[in-house]
């Protein structure tokens, strides 16, 4: 089991909390409609700070979230130095809300290690499994990818080697920028945001987004397969929190549509 590391400090630790706050998020974002999503960008701070902009990428999968047997989820590497991508060794990756199986059979077919410690206390991907537990069927699978030195294209050739079809949901955890005073934050962010919107590889950079090595394998495979982003939302801690004091953090939600 991959025990919960930061359960308590970025969201509720008790399980009814948990489950009502991540309802209320979701509630609040409002469902939506359209075609269904194949991938996801949301962010992975406390909920007090990126919860409302994660609601509104989780909201987006709307009624295909019943067709959801697998999530593809990638996260940046904040603890540990990692060289490439790895799996948990666990069988399961638990949250307050109980635990989900790790698709080790998945991983191994896409050439992907495991790691113990590279997920043993890394919040980028735990913090997003909470929406997915309150949205999708019980008993999905879970390959949980926490990212480190990758160029695009390793990352995206993994992704292709786990595509599959609409049962499979692709998710990629980052936050946009970091710690710049509220007006900058903001110019900052919406420029990062045209970079995904036009594919631009080439821009993206990891003080524009901490999660920039998996968003840009993300964006390598949706540029050979033709996916369509659209932006979601794009908001920081300033917003949500109301403190702009002392720099801010840039959150952003998108869709991938085929």
């Amino acid at each position: 089991m991959r025990a919960p590391a930061v359960a308590g400090a970025f969201y509720p630790a008790d399980p009814r909390a948990l489950a009502n706050a991540v309802d209320g998020l979701l509630a609040a974002a409002g469902g939506r409609a359209g075609p269904a999503p194949k991938a996801l960008v949301a962010p992975h701070a406390g909920y007090v700070y990126s919860g409302p902009i994660a609601a509104r990428a989780f909201a987006a999968l709307g009624e295909s979230a019943t067709r959801i047997r697998r999530v593809v989820l990638l996260g940046p590497a904040h603890r540990v130095p990692l060289r490439g991508m790895a799996v948990p060794a666990a069988e399961r990756f638990a949250t307050p809300l109980g635990s989900i199986p790790v698709d080790h059979e998945a991983a191994a077919r896409a050439g992907v290690p495991t790691s113990e410690i590279a997920h043993r206390f890394e919040h980028s991907l735990e913090v997003e499994v909470p929406f997915l537990q309150r949205l999708l069927p019980a008993g999905f699978s879970l390959v949980p990818l926490v990212v480190g030195d990758a160029s695009p294209a390793e990352v995206g050739r993994v992704l292709e080697a786990l595509w599959d079809g609409p049962e499979t949901l692709v998710v990629v955890s980052s936050d946009l920028s970091h710690y710049l005073p509220y007006d900058v934050a903001r110019a900052t962010d919406a420029e990062t945001a045209e970079i995904v919107l036009a594919l631009d590889l080439e821009a993206l950079s990891h003080d524009r987004a901490c999660g920039a090595s998996p968003l840009a394998g993300l964006i390598w495979v949706a540029r050979r397969k033709g996916l369509r982003p659209v932006l979601l939302d794009l908001r920081n801690s300033g917003d949500t929190s109301g403190d702009r004091d002392d720099g801010v953090v840039g959150y952003g939600a998108f869709a991938f549509h085929e």
